[in-house]
């Protein structure tokens, strides 16, 4: 399990399932339940650098997102290896 604190959004924490560099589970602590949920399940089965590339850049109220911040943390994951 890999846990990652986002910065400039609402949720608090990612945490992470990975074997393989494919994404197994991830569920984000706080923030919009519903859509968070939803990326939560879009991304099982991915492999971390696919996910990176989707979702890597997008804005939410300001220069980051929950989906930029779980890239971070995907990017904060592969340099931990």
């Amino acid at each position: 399990m890999f846990s990652y604190k986002p910065h400039g959004v609402c949720s608090t924490r990612i945490d992470l399932d990975i074997q393989d560099g494919v994404i197994r589970s991830c569920q984000f602590i706080g923030g919009c339940k519903g859509n968070l949920a939803g990326i939560s399940q879009l991304i099982v089965g991915m492999p971390i650098d696919e996910v990176i590339s989707r979702c890597k850049g997008i804005p939410c109220q300001g220069a980051t997102s929950c989906p930029d911040q779980l890239a971070h943390a995907l990017e904060a994951y592969k340099a931990s290896l």
